[in-house]
């Protein structure tokens, strides 16, 4: 007689194993209204580099109205005084940093991203913030206002941080935070 031990991983009995996926949110100060002939291109350049990043590698959500108009959502009010245009959101959820860094220097949005001065005035204050979120969670913008808030008060934590300086799923244990490759220093 012989016994058989079976090793079954955790994971797979498991049910209170969570599956993470990145949030991610931007914010930009127009110069103009977006109407304006001096936001014309980033206007013109909006639906392809949304086209991109629909498809690449890793997408799995981004905030936009029913009818698909991102510009349309209000959000970050306090950041819109004195901004001539007001403020754009732009909010996704990606598979993993990795894929997120690889759409946004990859070469049609960093073609866009390189011109954001034409059309964004420079913020003084952390504009964007990742964070992870249980899979089948669609962040919401008080979520993201409150991830922008926190990384502006504290930096880089678990709670909100950065593409440069990010942060593994919670699942894993590892809260040590991590250094993005340089060549995703933003070079635009």
């Amino acid at each position: 007689m012989f016994s058989v031990q079976l090793t079954i991983p955790p994971q797979v009995c498991d049910d209170q194993r969570v599956d993470y996926v990145l949030a991610q949110v931007n914010i930009g100060r127009l110069v103009a209204p977006l109407e304006s002939p001096r936001i014309a291109g980033f206007v013109a350049a909006l639906d392809s580099v949304n086209a991109v990043a629909d498809a690449a590698p890793g997408f799995v959500w981004r905030l936009q109205t029913e009818d698909g108009n991102a510009t349309a959502i209000r959000a970050f009010e306090e950041d819109a005084e004195g901004a001539d245009g007001g403020i754009l959101i732009n909010m996704s959820v990606w598979e993993t940093v990795e894929a997120l860094g690889a759409y946004v220097y990859g070469p049609e949005h960093l073609a866009v991203l390189r011109q954001r001065r034409q059309w964004f005035d420079r913020m003084r204050e952390a504009y964007t913030a990742l964070w992870w979120v249980p899979r089948g969670h669609i962040p919401t913008v008080h979520e993201a206002e409150e991830r922008v808030r926190h990384l502006r008060a504290h930096g880089p934590t678990p709670h909100a941080f950065t593409l440069r300086e990010h942060f593994p799923p919670p699942d894993r244990g590892d809260a040590d935070m991590l250094r993005s490759p340089e060549d995703w220093t933003c070079p635009a």
